[in-house]
């Protein structure tokens, strides 16, 4: 396998090559890169430096497989255009960046010409996952994914014994699906962030004790590697004075753009991806940092109100007021709602481009190695077990039962937090989500009125078939429109 771009994932996927035995042939477009590369881990296994392309390709016997791993966009194009010059048939570009599945999909038509395979895969796991195993997701053609199976179900995280990769379909099924990942992984954090700035601001408790909080409830329900290294984070201390470093980092969020991505695509199948889209609308507010700093001195707020008489009395219950226990169900119930959506629009791409996704597939996978690794998976793997067409996740019976036992607290945690002036969009969405999805009729057929009156679109009636328009302005008469 020759690996293209050294930075965090090529450099450590690379040495996890290595380490299972390949032959592993390095380069990166700064040599400085590539030496020290082999300074630190030439040791570790069978490796080739290659101070060009030619000679990347040159070290590698054919039908020759090349991992390329640089930023997402013309970098791609770019290797992609200088290594199908070098290549022959037969010969396989993989694509292990976060590239947008649309560019993928262009690619993968462009290099089918050249009789060149081309799988565009997502890779999750960071700079650990990569090293150690991943959660990889290869689209592209079938024959081009059986000549480098091998390497990658060996270097993927492993849960009782089941690799974390699997084929997704065609073209840019493997990114599509890594950017909806992307999406949950947003959504996620979200949810995290909130119960966070929740139990702070509404209970008091310190970075100490909301350590100690999330890393209980990584034993339960939650657990999750998300849930885990938020105990880790918020229990980091800095410095001489040993104060929470948490305390200390800047609340400007940023983000590579596969959030936003999964949005503007959840627009454009027509998914209702309403967690999702405010974790990013969320990291875009967090990052007008010096207008919110202006708001905070003159815009008004509610007065502290509803914390509790104590820390110790946060685990009590109330009718009026949210428990950390609360915020534990509510998190769960939103969580539940983020994946949803999140599988919701993995079936709807899989409509539009013809892919034929395995949804129960996809949950397998991410049980290792990726970010949103989680308990939580298997329940989501069984559901597409037993109904493979299910509509939405909250229809499962596990999931119903959940949400209906979590229901109460979520809205406690909701409404506790509009009273407290704290913002939960990611919470209040999900939850305005899950209450617009169970009603068999919302206001829409005022929406459809209005739209009639101002531009005769016309509406449908729940007595009789066919469209109609009434003139509203004129004699209010109705007429069928065909």
């Amino acid at each position: 396998m020759g690996v293209v771009g050294l930075a965090t994932m090529g450099m450590n996927l690379a040495r996890n090559l290595a380490s299972h035995g390949a032959r592993v042939a390095v380069y990166n477009r700064t040599r400085k890169r590539t030496d020290e590369f082999m300074e630190q881990f030439g040791g570790e296994g069978d490796f080739a430096a290659a101070g060009s392309l030619e000679e990347l390709v040159a070290a590698l016997k054919p039908p020759r497989a090349i991992l390329i791993m640089v930023k997402a966009g013309a970098p791609v194009d770019e290797a992609i255009d200088a290594l199908s010059r070098l290549l022959q048939p037969g010969d396989t570009l993989i694509d292990g960046g976060n590239s947008l599945f649309h560019d993928t999909r262009r690619r993968s038509t462009a290099m089918a010409k050249l009789g060149l395979g081309f799988l565009g895969t997502g890779v999750s796991g960071g700079e650990e996952g990569a090293l150690r195993g991943p959660s990889i997701m290869p689209g592209g053609p079938k024959e081009s994914y059986a000549r480098v199976e091998g390497m990658l179900t060996a270097i993927s995280a492993k849960v009782d014994g089941v690799p974390c990769c699997t084929y997704i379909g065609p073209d840019g099924a493997g990114h599509f699906v890594k950017m909806v990942h992307n999406g949950i992984e947003y959504a996620d954090i979200q949810l995290i962030a909130e119960s966070y700035d929740f139990l702070r601001q509404t209970l008091g408790l310190d970075a100490a004790q909301l350590a100690k909080v999330f890393s209980t409830w990584n034993q339960g329900e939650l657990q999750s590697y998300l849930i885990e290294i938020t105990a880790t984070v918020l229990a980091k201390k800095d410095g001489a004075d040993r104060s929470a470093l948490v305390d200390v980092i800047e609340d400007e969020a940023e983000q590579k753009g596969t959030g936003r991505w999964t949005s503007q695509s959840a627009l454009d199948l027509g998914v209702p991806l309403t967690g999702i889209t405010e974790a990013v609308f969320a990291r875009i507010l967090s990052s007008q940092k010096s207008a919110r700093m202006k708001a905070a001195s003159v815009l008004a707020g509610p007065g502290p109100s509803g914390a509790a008489t104590s820390k110790e009395d946060a685990h009590a219950p109330s009718n009026d007021d949210a428990s950390v226990d609360d915020v534990r169900d509510a998190l769960y119930a939103a969580k539940i709602v983020a994946y949803a959506q999140g599988f919701e629009h993995l079936a709807a791409g899989s409509r539009e481009y013809e892919w034929n996704l395995d949804l129960g597939a996809l949950a397998t996978i991410w049980r290792g190695g990726c970010i949103i690794r989680a308990q939580f998976l298997n329940r989501i793997r069984d559901a597409y077990a037993d109904q493979p067409e299910l509509a939405n996740l909250m229809l499962a019976p596990f999931f119903q039962q959940a949400l209906a036992s979590a229901q109460p607290a979520w809205r406690r945690v909701v409404k506790k937090a509009i009273d407290a002036g704290v913002p939960v969009p990611a919470f209040a969405s999900s939850l305005a989500y899950y209450d617009g999805y169970r009603r068999g009729r919302g206001p829409a057929n005022l929406i459809q009125g209005l739209r009639d009156y101002f531009g005769a679109h016309s509406y449908h009636r729940i007595d009789r078939d066919g469209a109609y328009h009434t003139r509203w302005a004129q004699d209010g008469s109705e007429v069928k429109v065909d």
